[in-house]
């Protein structure tokens, strides 16, 4: 399912806290997209999507969940849409 259209499962977002040896994968502070994978969470494992619309598997304690607000999440899902959109022309 591509990521600018509507999903059956709410969006989580999470703050990079910790880049390990991932040091040119990851950016510290940096806020992330995450796709549910119920397998890599048994294992503590979270599926982060990066710049590249690519999708990746971290250890999940390198994240901080956050909620954003409404406004906010609507606001970031836009500019994440227009970055898609920029990319492809």
């Amino acid at each position: 399912m591509a990521l600018g259209s509507r999903k059956r499962f709410r969006e989580r977002f999470v703050i990079c806290v910790e880049t390990g040896s991932y040091k040119v994968s990851l950016q510290l502070l940096k806020v992330y997209r995450t796709l549910p994978d119920a397998e890599a969470e048994r294992d503590k494992w979270i599926r982060v999507v990066d710049e590249e619309r690519e999708d990746y598997l971290y250890p999940e304690d390198y994240f901080v969940h956050v909620e954003l607000s409404p406004s906010a999440r609507k606001r970031f899902i836009e500019a994440w849409e227009r970055n898609d959109v920029a990319a492809k022309r």
